[in-house]
């Protein structure tokens, strides 16, 4: 009898307990389940949202950076060049061309009306801007590229007039074609870089620097068929321009220009397409609007707000994407400095 009652206390759970049990586990599960997956929508909302500043931010600084460099050409004073009495061909790639473009720092389409050649992929109503100046990098120098032959470059003269010996800035001057004999040499030929330096001696030639055409602008895709709209940028090379994909997540750019309409450097008024190759070479600054976007779409999320990017307002088109303005101001400090 007292075997039958000890056997009794130690059974096991009834149906009923483990029943309750489950029950119990499976709602605590569920409890945890739902806060895991909030907790991860959560760090993949915040991933999202800090690559799309820093993106846009990047993006931002880069243009700012490349834009307040436009026209340096290290000690040469563009200034007495010829206006080009129309807009030139932002993608040509001859020695002759690239000289009479020159005095155009910079150069830009607004919303994209009439895309260069060289450019491929653009997304309509964006602006395309070009930037053209000496790198500030001496080819050859240590931490610099080597001279690539077929690429273009620039060097100053600096031999100046002391002696009266044929020095190169002595030369008088009344073309462009004059001025790139004596003042500068613009080529893609490693033996016609023969301006020297202060000394003038025959041997001491000036630094030779990278010509640069840049050419920015808005691609519907970072590669092909991926819907990604990125921020590109067409280089001149040797001969021809390369598209390289700067930052992805960059969906449209607006840019109005600074004009400078008393010759002291310093903008009177801005215009998102100024009217002439006169109104180009005054522009001493750019305002740059970037509207970025997320790469991936948020769940439950749907934008149609409408984004001011500078004098234009750009709506979303009702889909899953987060996105936000970046703008900044750059000042092309060399052709404003040169005026003031």
């Amino acid at each position: 009898m007292h075997a039958s009652r000890l056997r009794s206390r130690q059974a096991g759970l009834s149906l009923v307990e483990l029943m309750v049990a489950v029950t119990i586990s499976l709602l605590v599960l569920t409890a945890l389940s739902a806060i895991f997956i909030s907790s991860s929508r959560s760090r993949n909302e915040m991933q999202k949202s800090t690559q799309q500043q820093e993106s846009g931010r990047y993006a931002a600084e880069l243009l700012a950076d490349n834009l307040k460099m436009a026209g340096y050409l290290a000690e040469f004073d563009a200034t007495p060049l010829t206006t080009p009495a129309t807009l030139p061909d932002p993608c040509v790639t001859s020695i002759a061309n690239l000289l009479t473009a020159m005095p155009l720092h910079v150069q830009g389409v607004n919303d994209a009306t009439g895309i260069p050649s060289c450019l491929s992929d653009v997304k309509d109503g964006t602006d395309i801007v070009v930037v053209r100046r000496a790198s500030t990098c001496v080819a050859g120098v240590a931490g610099c590229p080597a001279f690539v032959d077929g690429e273009p470059y620039f060097q100053a003269s600096l031999c100046t007039p002391t002696d009266g010996s044929g020095a190169e800035l002595a030369h008088a001057i009344s073309t462009d074609a004059d001025y790139a004999a004596y003042h500068f040499a613009l080529s893609t030929s490693a033996g016609d870089f023969t301006r020297r330096k202060t000394s003038c001696v025959a041997t001491d030639f000036s630094a030779i620097q990278r010509y640069f055409v840049h050419i920015y602008f808005i691609a519907n895709n970072n590669e092909s068929g991926d819907g990604i709209p990125t921020l590109k940028r067409a280089e001149l090379g040797a001969g021809a321009f390369n598209i390289v994909p700067l930052v992805d997540g960059i969906e449209d750019m607006q840019i109005q220009y600074g004009i400078d309409t008393d010759g002291d450097g310093v903008p009177n008024s801005y215009t998102s397409a100024p009217a002439d190759t006169t109104a180009w070479r005054n522009a001493m600054s750019a305002s740059v609007h970037l509207l970025a976007r997320n790469t991936t779409s948020t769940q439950g999320y749907t934008d149609s707000r409408v984004y001011t990017l500078g004098d234009k307002e750009v709506s979303a088109p009702n889909d899953g994407y987060k996105r936000h303005v970046y703008s900044t101001t750059a000042q092309f400090v060399n052709p404003s400095w040169r005026r003031q």
